[in-house]
C-alpha cells in the first residue's frame, strides 16, 4: 500500500503561510508527541527560515514521558525552543505562553526600539491535520479570547484569535507534504488519525501498529486484550485480539474490520499506554 494524500486547499495553505509569515513574530509548529518525526512536515522549517521557531509536542499525556524529554533535548540542539503539552492540563497553559513571549521579546524589543508603538505577539500556528491546533488555540484562549473571525481579503481558513493578555494567534489549516517517500512515517500519521481514513489501508496500519505496540508496550497489550501471550505472526495477533473482544461474525469467524477498528480507537484515546512511535534519529537503527 502507497499513502500518498496531498488535497488542493493544502498547496492554498501553503501559498497563505509564505503570503503572511512576515507578519508574525514567532512560527509555532505543533506536533503529536508520539510522532514528532513522523508528523514533522519538512516543508515547514524550509518557509520559517530564520523566523524565531518553537515546536510544541502536543498530547505529552499520551506520549512516552522519557521519549518526549528526548525528542525535547532534540529540537533544542537544532535552534527551537519547544514545551511539550496537554491540553487537558490547565498548568500547562502558563508554561506555554511564557515559551510563546520569550520567543517573540527580541522582535517586540526591536519594534519598541525603533519607535514604534508598543503591540502584541503575533504568532502563527502551523501543524498536520489532526495534531489538535484548533484544540490549542481554545486551549491558550481560555476566557481571554476576545475575537475570532475569518479576516475578509484573504485566503479562506486564515483566521487571526485576538487575546486580551497581548497575544495576537494566527491559525492556518492542516498542511502535508506532496508525496510520502517515508512509508513508515506514514503508517504512523495515519495511526493517529493525522491522515483521513478513506485515503489508507486500515489493516495494513494496524499490522504496522501492533508490531510496534509489541515491542514498546507488550505487558500492556496482554494485560489490555486479555492475552496469554504475544504470537510472533502480527495477523494471528491480531485474530486473538478480535476473538477476545468478541468482534466475531456468524460462525465465529473474526471480523477483522471491526478489530481493526478497536485497535486504532484504543491507541488513539491512549488506552493502550503511553507510547512515542518515533525515536530520535541520532537512536534509529
Amino acid at each position: 500500500m502507497l499513502i500518498q494524500w496531498f488535497p488542493g486547499h493544502m498547496a492554498k495553505t501553503k501559498r497563505l503561510i509564505e503570503e503572511h509569515l512576515k507578519s508574525v513574530d514567532v512560527a509555532a509548529e505543533l506536533l503529536d508527541a508520539r510522532i514528532p518525526f513522523s508528523g514533522a512536515n519538512p516543508m515547514v522549517e524550509e518557509l520559517i527560515g530564520t523566523k524565531a521557531r518553537i515546536v510544541i509536542l502536543n498530547k505529552a499525556d499520551l506520549a512516552d514521558p522519557v521519549m518526549t524529554k528526548k525528542w525535547e533535548e532534540y529540537f533544542r540542539k537544532k535552534g527551537a525552543s519547544v514545551v511539550s503539552i496537554s491540553c487537558k492540563d490547565g498548568k500547562d497553559r502558563k508554561k506555554l505562553l511564557r515559551i510563546i513571549r520569550e520567543a517573540a521579546l527580541p522582535v517586540l524589543t526591536k519594534w519598541k526600539s525603533r519607535g514604534f508603538k508598543a503591540r502584541s505577539a503575533r504568532v502563527m500556528i502551523l501543524g498536520i491535520p489532526n495534531v489538535g491546533k484548533s484544540t490549542l488555540i481554545n486551549f491558550i484562549a481560555g476566557a481571554a479570547m476576545t475575537r475570532t473571525a475569518n479576516t475578509p481579503g484573504h485566503t479562506r481558513g486564515k483566521q487571526w484569535v485576538k487575546l486580551s493578555d497581548g497575544l495576537d494567534l494566527l491559525d492556518t489549516p492542516g498542511v502535508l507534504w506532496p508525496k510520502f517517500e517515508d512509508q513508515e512515517a506514514a503508517l504512523r500519521l495515519a495511526a493517529t488519525g493525522a491522515i483521513a481514513g478513506d485515503v489508507f489501508d486500515a489493516h495494513s496500519v494496524v499490522i504496522s501498529l501492533l508490531d510496534a505496540l509489541k515491542k514498546m508496550a507488550p505487558q500492556v497489550l496482554m494485560e489490555k486484550y486479555k492475552l496469554k501471550e504475544l504470537s510472533d505472526e502480527v495477523e494471528i495477533l491480531l485474530e486473538e485480539i478480535g476473538r477476545r473482544r468478541g468482534c466475531l461474525l456468524p460462525g465465529g469467524v473474526v471480523d477483522f474490520e471491526r478489530t481493526e477498528t478497536l485497535v486504532l480507537h484504543d491507541f488513539r484515546q491512549g488506552k493502550l499506554g503511553r507510547v512515542t512511535l518515533d525515536k530520535v534519529p541520532e537512536e534509529k537503527e
